[in-house]
């Protein structure tokens, strides 16, 4: 009998393993970046210390060394999957997040001087909510509707609208979904995120209020210590509201737009290097925008719709226009 308890234990336990995921791709109106601007967590594990700085993107690897342009008023699609020995499953053949890990998806933002570089100690402010809803046919809040499943339904991803009046400039956006499968009791939640390295263009003048990050939920707080096979009567999302800009997807409501229809291989610039501006100075060489003696390289962003930096490509490419916002050297 203990020999087959230990074993339906640890078959429990890699089942709970397998289940877990990470974010790992960002799309941008429609195209796609794969994981190019994604700070990849080491594992798939959540952060259990909820006070620790990994709470803000995560324990990651290297990080990346480009940010993926976005405008002010557009729509990114963060997308999550689960991982076995490493990042970059896309199938939609398995669940995006297993294990009946239910739970709310919140989006941040934090506007800082250099994506790449940034650690996050500056403050955040919410985007996107993606909470609870009660399902009339449902006993318990296992049955209900979550963020986590509205995930597993549209293969792992998720629109987020960007406010439209936020300043331009570079930002860490922080992906975040919290499986409650176990938080009945204090420090039970699992908080997976990520952070994606972005510089948004076209912007306003807002200032949202912000949060710090350890610190935007306790242990205790009813969203977080919640015990989620019972019948459930309602449900506080962890965290801030939602900044007035962003935006909230009803739990259990269709996938639409992107969600939908986006799938690996249908954007156009899929196989390209995505249109990161990196522009570099060539003395004595003038620039068609932007600082004087600048040009840009070789995959990098030339132009479109509130774009302000180099416009002149360096020797051997040519800009090429992709649509109203992404113009690229080729």
């Amino acid at each position: 009998m203990k020999s087959f308890t230990a074993t339906a234990l640890a078959a429990l336990l890699a089942q709970q393993a397998a289940a877990h995921s990470t974010f790992q791709q960002l799309w941008v109106d429609g195209t796609d970046f794969g994981s190019q601007c994604a700070r990849l967590p080491v594992s798939n594990s959540p952060i259990t210390n909820y006070n620790s700085n990994d709470m803000r993107c995560n324990i990651i690897g290297t990080r990346p060394q480009v940010k993926c342009p976005v405008r002010a008023g557009g729509t990114v699609t963060v997308e999550m999957h689960a991982i076995s020995k490493q990042n970059g499953d896309r199938s939609c053949a398995n669940e995006a997040i297993g294990g009946a890990h239910h739970g709310p998806v919140s989006v941040y933002l934090t506007k800082v001087s250099d994506a790449v570089t940034a650690d996050g100690s500056t403050g955040w402010f919410k985007i996107f909510d993606d909470g609870w809803r009660k399902n009339p046919s449902g006993r318990v809040g296992d049955d209900d509707f979550w963020g986590t499943k509205d995930l597993n339904s549209c293969c792992g991803k998720m629109n987020v609208k960007i406010p439209s009046d936020i300043p331009s400039g570079d930002y860490l956006l922080r992906a975040e979904a919290i499986a409650l499968h176990a938080a009945g009791g204090a420090g039970g939640a699992q908080p997976y995120m990520t952070c994606y390295q972005i510089t948004v263009s076209g912007g306003g003048s807002a200032s949202p209020p912000t949060v710090s990050i350890p610190g935007h939920f306790k242990a205790s707080d009813p969203g977080v210590q919640v015990n989620i096979h019972g019948a459930m009567t309602s449900y506080a999302i962890p965290g801030p509201p939602v900044y007035a800009g962003g935006s909230t997807k009803v739990a259990g409501s269709a996938c639409s737009g992107c969600e939908a229809t986006c799938a690996v291989g249908s954007s156009p610039t899929t196989s390209l290097t995505p249109p990161v501006s990196t522009s570099t100075t060539t003395p004595g060489t003038p620039g068609g925008g932007g600082p004087v003696g600048c040009t840009v390289q070789k995959y990098g962003q030339c132009g479109g719709q509130g774009y302000t930096g180099c416009t002149t490509c360096a020797a051997g490419s040519t800009c090429n226009t992709t649509n109203q916002w992404y113009h690229q050297c080729v």
